[in-house]
């Protein structure tokens, strides 16, 4: 089927089992598959090897742990449409142990995590959400009875994969900012070893099961930058792909929140947007599936760079940030000229002095230029003043 071209396979029997599984039509679930092939960057004839891999493969088992963290990844899968939670954890993965989304309680659940560790040893991904307390033996999170250092690295043992999901789990995020004072940090420091890491608050879903499905198809984890990160998704600036570039670009920026250029949709540089110096792909795949402009900074508010470590939750807000591959010109027209009035006065005395004008002629420069009429008076007067009383 890999083979094949995708549209080819719009008759095949098992196509449309599995768009019936995911409650999509055949034409619905393979536009699905392109788009996934689409995000990932695949090469021309993937999309129809990923409509192959959902439509045959075994479901990849999936253990999501929980621990420092305010439950807002798994909020955002929550809210994905294509396809929407159940689809995804019913006909695309299998979810296996999730704290906040079972019915079951207590010993139910642990059991549920245990045998499913044992049942797909070596074969499961292990997604990780939020960070790990290590100050005090981690005494700051527990889950039944066990730390979160304990259960990480017990569940992380025989997993095929590690995904660290927001920015939490990736690099420590919110919890980890000064003073820190359950010591929190991110899963890769506490295992010892790079995880794939999926930062945002929150994360973008799609990045998410984009991941897992090229896990699914080719059964490995797609190409990460230096800090784990899917280059898919993490390869190139908010700020290059933003709607507002071009008024960056033209120099217009808005100064203030409600001001004339806020209003008219200019960049928002100038009140701390982080785009500059952020990694990720909101711009372009946006949230919420509600239509354009569903992400901050078209909603308009700056970006706060909450997919990088340094940036997000450490530095100010409103704060400038530091221009990666890009400085905007100094030498940009205004956005309305004024209509020329003409040499002022300082303008003519300025001009002078540039001009090199001799010591003379600079003098009675600056004198017929610098002293009104009043005060050449006073002048005069001074003068008489001293004659009298010689």
């Amino acid at each position: 089927m890999a083979n094949q071209n995708l549209i080819s396979l719009e008759q095949d029997d098992r196509i449309e089992a599995a768009a019936r599984r995911l409650q999509m039509g055949r034409r619905e679930f393979l536009q699905f598959c392109a788009a996934m092939a689409t995000t990932l960057g695949l090469p021309q004839g993937a999309d129809a090897a990923v409509a192959e891999a959902v439509a045959a493969n075994k479901r990849p088992s999936v253990i999501w742990l929980h621990f420092q963290e305010c439950t807002g990844c798994t909020e955002s899968m929550l809210r994905a449409e294509h396809p929407t939670l159940e689809k995804l954890i019913l006909d695309v993965i299998s979810l296996d142990y999730h704290e906040t989304l079972f019915a079951a309680a207590g010993h139910q659940v642990e059991a549920a995590r245990k045998t499913a560790m044992t049942e797909n040893k070596g074969k499961y991904l292990l997604v990780v959400e939020g960070a790990i307390p290590t100050r005090d033996g981690g005494i700051y999170c527990k889950v039944g009875g066990k730390t979160a250092i304990e259960l990480l690295k017990e569940c992380a043992a025989d997993a095929a994969a590690v995904i660290a999901i927001g920015s939490c789990a990736s690099w420590g995020g919110m919890p980890s900012t000064d003073p820190n004072p359950t010591g929190a940090m991110g899963v890769d420091k506490v295992l010892g070893k790079p995880v794939v890491t999926i930062p945002g608050c929150p994360p973008n879903p799609y990045n998410f099961l984009s991941t897992v499905v090229h896990f699914l198809t080719f059964g490995s984890l797609p190409a990460v930058d230096h800090l784990g990160r899917p280059k898919f998704a993490y390869s190139r600036l908010v700020h290059e792909n933003c709607e507002r570039r071009a008024h960056f670009d033209a120099g217009r920026f808005a100064m203030d929140f409600g001001d004339d250029g806020h209003r008219k949709g200019y960049c928002l540089y100038k009140l701390g947007c982080k785009g500059p110096e952020t990694y990720a792909n909101c711009p372009t795949i946006q949230f919420g599936d509600a239509g354009a402009g569903t992400w901050p900074v078209g909603c308009g508010h700056p970006c706060i760079g909450c997919t990088e470590q340094g940036v997000g939750f450490e530095k100010p807000i409103h704060a400038v940030a530091k221009l990666k591959n890009i400085e905007p010109s100094a030498f940009l027209p205004r956005i309305v000229e004024e209509k020329g009035v003409g040499a002022s006065l300082g303008s003519a005395a300025v001009l002078a002095a540039v001009a090199g004008a001799a010591a003379g002629a600079g003098a009675m420069v600056a004198k017929n230029l610098g002293l009104s009429h009043k005060a050449e008076q006073m002048e005069e007067a001074k003068k008489s003043d001293a004659k009298a009383e010689v």
